[in-house]
């Protein structure tokens, strides 16, 4: 890929890594219809979109060169959608978040609401629903004399939208689902994705209220309730018990505290939030939309590494005030997929900035993330932001005019504002402010990668270094290390081999209060609300895991997001291992086909798949040479000719591969790792992502039974506790649907590739 990376002089693109051009190149690079570059080096992006975002002042050659001063260097990082759409010309929305309309109780507005979900997908949205308006499975539909189906069964239909719009090749946006701790199927949403397959383009998270966090302390009685009707009563802590442990076992749902959000809302007085984005960190309500960008604080540490090293506080307000601005010029001239969204963007105005590279900071200044020194740091950066973010938009209120539903004496009551400094308040009920509402801290996977691999939000460093696979133009892959931009850094001043100080700290090297610690340290500094991941370990006690949700309701946290190793997710992290890898014995490679003898020998392999009806026959056919049996043909049978086409040609072409001989192991690996984005199944223990990987299996299975291919001797998915922290490598998991690589990890609440930059939640 780097081939096609052309610049014109020196560039920033010239000395980062090179997961960091490749990602830009992919993403983010401005490209004609044909794929020819229109940016050339990285700094032609940062032109582009500070020209577009400096098109909505009255003075745009004024701005345009502050505006790309903040984007030099990455030290402002605007979220994806503005960094690859302003300045294109494309009709695409640079808003990331979206919380649709609230969902009627009835079947023509539940139908009308699924329309406009797609619609808004299509663009690239990520889309979040509160599905509590919905009556409960059981429930009677009045004239037309049946049952409801209940809220799961249209979140099906939901599932099966955002699927079809993938599948049509759309770039998709993700989807939170939320429900309310009081609806009578709570419990059936709680479980929902333990059946394979079920709900998997959706978030989960429970809507989580003070009554309920008050009952479950006292361990009372919870009535589930659908419109004054109590439907069952139920032990609060047992609904707990209930949450945690699926989250537990496999991750989700989350748990939004939503009357903690609702009371600390800047806009409490003229609207009420029952959902998020798909990531957390946007609380918004019907119809509400918001954009992101992050400052990246690893830019701002003056003498890294040393006594002095110290975060540049001018640099920073500077930086927010530009960022601030630029933001709110983004409403101005981004695209809406809905009406309803962009009325309710331009009403209220608001803006999620952020920070990333909060990890890499810390360690520069000699702080280990998740200290208590840390946290104070942290959270001391974070109020330095909000100050700044609001003085600014006083300003541009000044300037251009207050977000249309100001209320000077509401606003300036809120809980949040009534927490800023008295000079702050007063810019505010002098001037008003530009925008409702204005810090969030949102997953910043992979724009975090193109910024030469900073950490991501303010997320610990997931692993100081780990190896990627990358294909060559040829076929053939190489290994590449990628590395931390503060390891690189910290390397390059004292040299390739200098042992890491202790507060090189990774995600695996924290416990959980940790992890809470720092994000309620942001918390307190941040209106909107903060996505991150609580990663715990593999063999955390239960009642220990529970007591990282208590911690964050305690800590004043708006939410919580876990991710423990599990049998169903896979693990979050895998030590490269040291064994051999598989080995095959190869025989001779020809340009010929081996010629088939008049009778083969092989076995028969029964194969089951949830979508289809009939069972799968699978035969491999093996041929001798040289003493060695070796596989010579493929063929897959069955009664469902829904799959024959493609079976037939995939047969053909792996029998056609084991005809030439030489090495031929690599074609089981790699139909191991076709990810199906309609899920697979659990086979023997561990999950199998797709029927072609299930024939990978089979096919790797019988080059093992006829000695043709040796496994290590490992457990296949075997779990690993820690990460290296020295010159070692680490490899990732579980496998990325986009580039099939082990390198999936979870930060900010969204599945991410350590390989590709694939983000669930982009």
């Amino acid at each position: 890929m780097d081939m096609n990376i052309e610049t014109a002089g020196p560039s920033t693109i010239d000395r980062i890594a090179p997961i960091s051009r490749q990602i830009w190149d992919a993403k983010y690079r401005l490209k004609d219809a044909d794929g020819l570059p229109i940016d050339l080096t990285i700094e032609d992006s940062w032109r582009r979109v500070a020209r577009a975002l400096a098109g909505a002042e009255t003075d745009p050659a004024k701005w345009e060169q502050p505006f790309y001063e903040a984007l030099d260097d990455f030290r402002f990082l605007p979220a994806g959608r503005i960094l690859s759409g302003a300045g294109s010309d494309r009709r695409v929305t640079l808003f990331n978040c979206f919380v649709m309309g609230d969902i009627p109780d009835d079947l023509g507005g539940i139908f009308t609401h699924l329309r406009e979900a797609a619609l808004t997908m299509q663009q690239g949205g990520g889309i979040g629903y509160d599905f509590s308006s919905l009556r409960p499975n059981g429930a009677p539909v009045k004239g037309v004399g049946a049952d409801a189906s209940g809220p799961l069964s249209f979140m099906d239909v939901w599932d099966a939208m955002c699927r079809t719009i993938m599948s049509a090749g759309a770039r998709r946006g993700a989807m939170m689902a939320t429900m309310r701790c009081d609806h009578p199927d709570i419990e059936a949403f709680i479980e929902a994705k333990r059946q394979v397959g079920r709900l998997r383009n959706f978030n989960l998270s429970v809507l989580a209220t003070d009554p309920f966090m008050a009952a479950v302390d006292a361990d009372t009685d919870w009535p589930l309730v659908f419109k004054g009707k109590t439907y069952r009563t139920i032990r609060a802590k047992a609904l707990f018990d209930a949450i945690t442990r699926a989250t537990y076992d496999y991750a989700e749902p989350g748990v939004i505290f939503i009357d903690r959000i609702n009371a600390r809302n800047n806009l409490y007085y003229c609207e009420t939030i029952h959902s998020t984005n798909p990531c957390g960190e946007q609380p918004l309500p019907a119809y509400g939309a918001c954009l992101l960008g992050s400052i990246n604080l690893a830019q701002l540490v003056q003498a890294p590494f040393t006594p002095e090293a110290r975060l540049d506080e001018a640099q920073l307000d500077k930086l927010v005030g530009l960022a601030v601005r630029m933001m709110d010029n983004t409403i101005d001239i981004s695209g809406f997929p809905l009406e309803q969204q962009q009325r309710e963007a331009i009403a209220k105005r608001r803006i999620g900035l952020g920070m990333t590279g909060l990890a890499d900071a810390l360690m520069m200044c000699g702080l280990r993330y998740g200290s208590t020194e840390a946290a104070e740091v942290a959270g001391d950066w974070a109020r330095r932001i909000e100050r700044a973010a609001y003085i600014t938009s006083a300003h541009l209120a000044e300037e251009k005019g207050a977000f249309p539903l100001f209320d000077r004496d509401a606003y300036l009551a809120g809980e949040t504002v009534r927490g800023l400094d008295e000079d702050v308040r007063a810019l505010i009920a002098q001037h008003g402010i530009r925008n409702a509402l204005l810090t969030s801290v949102a997953p910043t996977g992979t724009i975090s990668l193109v910024a030469d691999n900073v950490s991501s939000g303010i997320e610990p460093v997931f692993a100081l270094s780990y190896t990627r696979k990358v294909r060559e133009p040829n076929g053939s892959t190489r290994e590449e290390e990628v590395s931390d931009h503060t390891v690189r850094l910290y390397r390059q001043m004292f040299g390739a081999d200098a042992p890491l100080p202790d507060y090189f700290v990774t995600a695996q090297d924290l416990m959980p209060a940790e992890h809470v610690r720092m994000q309620a340290a942001v918390q307190a500094h941040v209106d909107s609300a903060i996505s991150k991941t609580v990663n715990v370990p593999e063999d955390i006690s239960f009642e220990a895991f529970q007591e990282v949700y208590l911690d964050a309701y305690r800590s004043g946290c708006k939410g919580c997001t876990t991710y423990r190793p599990n049998a169903i997710t896979g693990s979050v992290l895998e030590v490269k291992p040291t064994v051999a890898p598989a080995s095959a014995i190869p025989g001779p490679a020809t340009n010929e086909l081996m010629r088939r003898a008049e009778r083969l020998s092989g076995t028969t392999y029964k194969l089951r798949w949830p979508d289809s009806e009939h069972a799968m026959y699978v035969t491999i056919n093996d041929t001798e040479q040289d003493g060695v049996i070796r596989p010579f043909e493929i063929f897959v049978n069955s009664k469902n000719l829904e799959h024959y086409a493609w079976v037939v040609a995939l047969t053909r072409m792996i029998s056609a591969v084991f005809r030439r001989g030489g090495e031929v192991a690599f074609v089981a690996e790699e139909l191991k790792q076709v990810f199906d984005p309609r899920g697979g199944q659990w086979s023997n223990g561990r999950y199998v992502p797709s029927l072609v990987a299930a024939i990978g299996d089979v096919i790797e299975r019988h080059m093992v039974e006829t000695g043709f291919l040796t496994l290590p001797e490992m457990s296949i998915g075997k779990i690993a506790a820690s990460t290296t922290k020295t010159n070692g490598s680490t490899r990732l998991g579980p496998l990325c649907p986009k580039c099939s690589q082990p390198g999936l990890v979870k930060e900010a609440g969204c599945l991410s590739c350590m390989h590709c930059g694939w983000s669930k939640c982009s």
